[in-house]
């Protein structure tokens, strides 16, 4: 073997080699990411058989304890569609409706979505941020798209003025 075959073995090998591991770190980061939608993004397209996060407000008069005790249903809502959701476990302690909610899981072939881990939000100014987008985009009222926010400290906003007298 010539000293140029070799050199071309070796580069075929470490281009082989290359390939090989470009490909599983791509499988891995496709098996591993995690989409984010809202209802009115699942009425719009299709999403299969991945998994993935829906987010939005927990609906008025949706929440529903099974008799197991273990069960909820309840549905998510970004005020344009809501999605049917069925979680099995125990739910944040802000878990209530009219909140903010993350629910990570599957869509059943009829349309439920069946969550194995549910976030809530954590205190009253937060809201997480592909949530608000979500509500925002589907046209939901201000107050409700609220999201996290710094606090602005009275100092950075300048001396209060007093309203004018009519």
């Amino acid at each position: 073997m010539t000293r140029k075959k070799r050199r071309l073995y070796m580069l075929g090998l470490a281009l082989l080699g290359l390939g090989t591991a470009t490909a599983l770190a791509l499988t891995a980061f496709e098996d591993n990411l995690v989409f984010f939608y809202s209802p009115s993004d699942l009425a719009a397209q299709q999403v299969g058989e991945r998994s993935f996060r829906l987010g939005g407000l927990v609906e008025e008069n949706s929440v529903k304890r099974l008799p197991d005790g273990l069960t909820i249903e309840f549905r998510v809502t970004d005020t344009a569609k809501s999605v049917p959701v069925t979680y099995a476990g125990i739910v944040p302690d802000l878990f209530r409706e009219g909140q903010g909610v993350v629910a990570e899981g599957r869509l059943r072939p009829d349309g439920v979505f069946v969550a194995r881990e549910v976030l809530a939000k954590h205190d009253e100014n937060y809201m997480p941020p592909e949530v608000a987008d979500a509500l925002t985009r589907a046209g939901a009222p201000q107050h409700a798209t609220k999201s996290l926010e710094a606090p602005v400290p009275a100092s950075a906003t300048g001396p209060l003025t007093p309203a004018p007298k009519e």
